[in-house]
């Protein structure tokens, strides 16, 4: 009984300082073909509560809440596979908790890949 209630006291205070730390309102483009292809869907996300046009909203928010930096580039002196999974690319810009976030996801190599596969809850579109 102890333990649940402190699961619960533990829980409302993240929710409540993931609230405290600012929106998390993003505004999502994903081009199925690439940027100069032309076709693009749009989605939002936020959360606190969980809304938008993303397949899961609530499941794309817990995941967000679970990543520490989601949207962060690969560094420059990463190896990466020379692998492309196709020519999708997402933009993905607004807010997560406050701080700004930009990204540009592509499927051009094996960390790139990686890097949509981590936030594929939150960004429509990876290949299934």
């Amino acid at each position: 009984m102890r333990a649940a209630a402190a699961l619960a006291l533990a829980l409302a205070l993240g929710a409540s300082a993931s609230a405290a730390a600012g929106p998390t309102r993003l505004s999502i483009a994903v081009y199925p073909k690439g940027v100069l292809a032309g076709t693009v869907h749009r989605y939002r996300l936020s959360c606190v509560p969980a809304a938008g046009t993303v397949p899961d909203p609530g499941r794309a928010c817990t995941v967000l809440a679970r990543l520490a930096k989601p949207f962060a580039p690969v560094p420059p002196d990463e190896i990466c596979s020379q692998i492309a999974l196709g020519p999708q690319e997402a933009i993905v810009s607004g807010t997560v908790a406050g701080a700004r976030v930009y990204a540009h996801l592509r499927l051009t190599d094996g960390c790139q890949i990686e890097r949509w596969r981590r936030v594929a809850a939150i960004v429509p579109g990876f290949p299934s």
